[in-house]
Formats: C-alpha cells, sequence, structure tokens
C-alpha cells in the first residue's frame, strides 16, 4: 500500500521566498520605471501623513481628562465621560437639528445648482464670453469668509445696509437679516451659493467635455433638442461624477465649517446658527476642554465615516460605481 505524498516543506517555503523575491523586484521595477510620476505625488502623501494621520494619534484624549501639564501618556482616562456627556446635555438635539437643516438646504439648494450652471455653460458657443462670465463667478471661491460676511454686512445691515435703506425709501419696514433666526439660514445658504457656486462647476464642465461628441450628433438626427441632448446624452453621462460627489458631501453632514457659521452666529440667531463646528470652539476650545472638544470632533467624523460607507453601498446596490 503506498502511503500519501508528504509535501516537501522546505521545497514549498523555498517557492514561497521566491515568488516574494519576484513580487518585490516587480515592484522596486514598476517604481524605477515610474520614479517621476512618485516623486510628483510624494509632497501630496508627505502632506496627508503629516496633516491627516499623524494628528489622529491624538484622538486619544477624546478618553481621557488631558491635562497639557501632564502630557497625554499621564493624563488620567475618563472612558466615554464626555461621550455621555455630549449626548446627555440640552444643546445636543439643538446641534443636531441646526447642522442636519443646514446641511439638507445644501443637498437640496446648493448640490444641483453647479451642475445647472455646467450644463448652461456647455451650451454657450462664444468662447470669449463664456470665458469671461467663468471668470467672473470663479473670483468670489478666492475671497475668505470674512470678506463674504463683511460685503454681506454692507448690504443687510439694519442701520445703513443697502436693502434696508432701500426698503425704506419704498415706505416698507426694515428687516434685521443679520439677527433674525428666521432669516439666518437664508442668509446662510445665500452666501455658500455666491461663493462657491462657480467654483463648483469646474468638475462638471470636465467631465462634459470628455462626453464622446458622436453620441450629440446621433441624437441630432434623430432630432433631439437641447434639452433632450442633455437629459439623454450630457446627465447620463456625467452621472457618475454626480454620484461621486454626492457621496463625498453626505460624508461631510456634521461638518458644514467653522469659519462660516462663526461669523454669521450672535446672541440672537444662536437658537438656529450654533452647530457642532462653533460650538466645538464655544464650549470646548475657549473654555480650555480639549478632551470635551476632541470627543465632539470624533463624533462627527464617525457619523461622517458611516454614512460614506452606507452611500456607497447604496450607490454600488443601483449599479453606480461609488468612491471605492
Amino acid at each position: 500500500m503506498g502511503g500519501a505524498v508528504k509535501p516537501n516543506h522546505t521545497l514549498l517555503t523555498l517557492s514561497v521566498k521566491q515568488e516574494k523575491g519576484i513580487r518585490r523586484q516587480k515592484i522596486l521595477a514598476g517604481i524605477k520605471t515610474n520614479k517621476l510620476l512618485y516623486l510628483m505625488i510624494f509632497p501630496g502623501v508627505l502632506y496627508f501623513l503629516i496633516f491627516k494621520y499623524l494628528p489622529m494619534a491624538g484622538l486619544i484624549i477624546a478618553f481621557q481628562d488631558y491635562q497639557p501639564y501632564l502630557g497625554i501618556l499621564d493624563s488620567p482616562w475618563v472612558g466615554l465621560k464626555h461621550f455621555i456627556r455630549l449626548f446627555t446635555e440640552p444643546t445636543f438635539f439643538m446641534l443636531l437639528n441646526n447642522t442636519l437643516i443646514l446641511f439638507a438646504l445644501n443637498i437640496i439648494i446648493f448640490f444641483p445648482l453647479p451642475i445647472i450652471l455646467s450644463l448652461m455653460l456647455n451650451e454657450v458657443k462664444n468662447k470669449y464670453f463664456k470665458s469671461g462670465i467663468q471668470t467672473l463667478i470663479y473670483i468670489p471661491h478666492f475671497m475668505s469668509w470674512v470678506i463674504i460676511v463683511s460685503i454681506t454686512y454692507v448690504f443687510l445691515n439694519v442701520d445703513g445696509g443697502v436693502i434696508n435703506e432701500l426698503l425704506a425709501t419704498m415706505g416698507l419696514d426694515k428687516i434685521s437679516f443679520l439677527t433674525s433666526p428666521d432669516w439666518t439660514r437664508t442668509v446662510y445658504i445665500s452666501q455658500i451659493i455666491w461663493k462657491e457656486l462657480g467654483w463648483s462647476t469646474i468638475i462638471y464642465l470636465a467631465a462634459i467635455t470628455a462626453v464622446d461628441t458622436q453620441l450629440y450628433e446621433a441624437a441630432e438626427m434623430d432630432g433631439a433638442g437641447i434639452l433632450r441632448k442633455t437629459w439623454h446624452v450630457t446627465l447620463p453621462a456625467i452621472r457618475p461624477v454626480i454620484i461621486t460627489l454626492l457621496i463625498l458631501k453626505i460624508g461631510s453632514t456634521l461638518d458644514l465649517g467653522f469659519e462660516h457659521m462663526y461669523l454669521l452666529l450672535n446672541s440672537l440667531n444662536r437658537s438656529v446658527a450654533e452647530i457642532f463646528d462653533t460650538y466645538i470652539y464655544t464650549a470646548g476650545l475657549k473654555n480650555g476642554q480639549l478632551s470635551f472638544s476632541t470627543a465632539v470632533g470624533l463624533f462627527k467624523g464617525i457619523v461622517g465615516l458611516i454614512l460614506v460607507i452606507l452611500a456607497n453601498k447604496l450607490a454600488k446596490k443601483f449599479g453606480e460605481d461609488g468612491v471605492y
């Protein structure tokens, strides 16, 4: 009776080592062949390592009662104390409500506008007029939020504001745009549209230029007009880009930006303008509660990560590529 052939472990180990060696040589050869490309992306990789990944080690203080003079290693552990405080404070649901409403305004009102504007610009045939319009709508993006809010103040201020003075000359009552809770969200989304609308069209315009022109020619032969070509050719072609940007936008649900809202925030509109970003500053950093502010930031990051994963899975379920 012949026994079962036992594998030669020495040969098996050598073959595995050889495969690893061959794989390593291929990787090194690929790096050597594309060394200029790797050199080009090195500053970007270094930036993310230094400013994005290394600071994540500091998230440990969210579970500590961090004292700067003791340092991270010697600060006492408190577990989930700061998270429990966040979820049990009366302001939590106000912050969550305000943040979600402002995010909904971003998605419902602002997100479709760059798509519509890029589709309109794509139909402009005069290149000089088109480039002129693009330059004008790009300019606000390069202004800081301080300048944007200051210009808004000049127009909407009750005392001497251009709009309110115009209302007064027409015999109408002045409106407290900057302090009234009823107007705060309208002012917020209007400023975002003014500042970011033009810049947000760049990616969509780049995607539109990649659409095969033969599709437009075929649609014209079938008698399709501008609207039908847009609906049946352009939009389906740029749909992957739209889905990807939407997923990334959903990931920033709780991250609306500190500077903008902090400049709009005042004691009269706090009930609708206070969000997690401003709360971290006022209740955390301003009072020296570093561990608590880190816990709030970690909560925001976890929620954003979960939403990105869910949105990506949903996109794949409907046949889209998603982000990853």
